[in-house]
């Protein structure tokens, strides 16, 4: 293929990719560096080809090489995504990889569009923000390099060659469900950014064809494949779901998470099931769906990365961590800040979590779910329920919801979240301001500091959550606060570990449990470079 080198125009200087020179990203592409993956891709000259820096091909020459920091970047540079190494599989960034919360959060929001399959107008995302769309386009370049237009699209475009890639979901369906208007319109971006048609795609890379490449350990076929930066504390993640799965919804199965959902998607509810299967060899989740979830595939991979938090970037977390007061505990590589698939049923626990033990709340929760869940067939044993929606909660009866246990307090609170949440006023999701979502829910009855600290953390994903009453936290503190549960010199110590807190309260709280037994003797390894 001829030499396509990136327009200078769409050069970032060479320090902003990934906080690296030319020269150091050359070394992490050599080596394989797998803490780099998705915070690096480079650009081959000699092909037309962006790959990740965890690519087993050869590496390139180092004068072929053009690195960046986004594969929006990339594209806007006249490279097309690897099909060996597939960029889509990449760990995203979260909203604090950018010194512009603005277009952090306005990236946030286009990522959530391409997901939906919907398309945005920038005025109307420019208002959100409160900024003038001008404005907001000159910000998104400063940061991302590329023009919000060129970056949803590339989202867009990526999602929709990994549908192609790893499921069978007719062509015009994945056009449908990544925002294209027709398919016409679809095949024609498809050629133009990648050179080939979305058919001829799926014939060297589909399902099929991954089946007959790849071991009995990697992804079967129809699994949607997820990457993340390791380390990874999988022993963690799985001991703090397991703690709190809800029989009938939520189910931990050795190295897989298993659970029912329903989902809003494009003005209507689909409901099924999920597996979520880590394989901790290649630094990979596999994704399996039911086919009653599969148009929604591109919300459920990004519900998947904040439930699990692959998207994490723990060099970074765990040297904040580390350079503050001493965590007490035995020292933890690749904390992670597990989440969940929806932001209501997070609250909901939340808000039973008051004053409880994890085992009461859960409890609790079980009831909620055997007297307002829906019933729902699935092939797998021991799943048959929904969580109850908010409109379920919303008309139910205020006594129906105590006779479960819950005190009048919390009915109030329940209740008052799910007629927010069923209204469409409140959006519980890390797409939503975190600011103005936090004076929401403290407005609501029922719901403090320390709830609305929780749900954020949770439900938002947000990093420098700090429940600073939560007595846990508190009594994993005491060596350092004079053996006290000090509120205020706990939130004092607390500064040091900013913008990541959340993550020193995942640590804390481990610190006062055993250690969880690993699930298996691969999950202790966290390999530079997937295989």
């Amino acid at each position: 293929m001829p030499s396509r080198p990136a327009p200078r125009l769409n050069r970032l200087p060479p320090a902003a990719v990934a906080g690296l020179h030319d020269d150091a990203a050359y070394l992490v592409l050599r080596t394989r560096d797998a803490r780099f993956d998705g915070r690096l891709f480079v650009g081959v000259t000699s092909t037309g080809i962006y790959c990740r820096p965890v690519c087993r091909v050869r590496p390139p020459r180092r004068e072929n090489c053009r690195f960046f920091s986004q594969a929006a970047q990339a594209e806007a540079g006249g490279f097309r995504p690897c099909l060996r190494c597939r960029p889509e599989l990449a760990p995203g960034l979260s909203l604090t990889d950018s010194s512009e919360v603005l277009a952090a959060q306005a990236a946030r929001w286009l990522a959530q569009a391409a997901q939906e399959g919907s398309d945005p107008a920038m005025p109307d995302l420019a208002a959100r923000l409160g900024v003038t769309d001008r404005h907001l386009r000159r910000i998104f370049v400063k940061a991302h390099g590329v023009t919000p237009i060129a970056w949803l699209g590339t989202q867009r475009l990526l999602m929709a060659k990994q549908l192609l890639t790893d499921t069978a979901m007719p062509v015009q369906d994945v056009a449908l469900a990544t925002g294209f208007a027709s398919l016409r319109r679809f095949n024609a971006a498809f050629a133009q950014h990648y050179r080939m048609n979305p058919t001829r795609l799926r014939k060297d890379g589909g399902p099929t064809a991954t089946a007959s490449t790849t071991s009995s350990t990697a992804a079967r076929p129809g699994d949607l494949r997820l990457a993340w930066r390791p380390p990874y504390d999988l022993a963690g993640v799985l001991h703090f779901v397991q703690q709190r799965a809800i029989a009938g919804v939520e189910q931990v199965d050795g190295l897989t998470i298993r659970r029912t959902l329903a989902v809003a998607y494009q003005g209507r509810v689909l409901s099924g099931w999920l597996a979520a299967r880590f394989d901790p060899s290649r630094c990979e989740l596999h994704l399996s769906l039911a086919p009653a979830l599969m148009p929604a595939a591109g919300v459920l991979i990004d519900r998947t990365r904040q439930a699990l938090d692959l998207d994490a970037d723990p060099s970074r977390i765990d040297a904040a961590l580390n350079q503050g007061p001493p965590l007490p505990g035995a020292p933890l590589a690749g904390v992670r800040l597990p989440s969940g698939w929806d932001g209501f049923e997070i609250a909901v626990r939340v808000i039973l979590g008051q004053q409880v033990t994890v085992a009461a709340a859960r409890t609790l929760t079980r009831r909620l779910v055997e007297r307002f869940g829906q019933p729902l067939q699935t092939p797998l044993p021991g799943l048959d329920r929904l969580f109850p929606s908010a409109q379920a909660l919303v008309e139910a009866s205020a006594e129906a919801i105590g006779t479960l246990g819950i005190v009048r307090q919390r009915v109030k609170a329940l209740q008052a979240l799910a007629a927010e949440v069923a209204s469409g006023r409140l959006l519980l999701s890390r797409a939503a301001p975190v600011e103005p979502t936090l004076a929401a829910l403290l407005a609501l009855p029922g719901i403090g500091d320390w709830s609305a600290q929780l749900i954020a953390m949770r439900a938002l994903a947000w990093p420098d959550a700090w429940p600073a009453s939560d007595i846990a936290v508190l009594n994993a503190l005491r060596p350092l606060t004079g053996g006290e549960r000090n509120i205020a010199q706990a939130t004092r110590l607390a500064e040091a570990w900013r913008p990541w807190r959340a993550y020193a309260v995942m640590r804390l709280w481990r610190s006062l449990e055993p250690p969880p037994l690993p699930p298996s003797p691969a999950v202790t390894a966290h390999p530079a470079t997937p295989p």
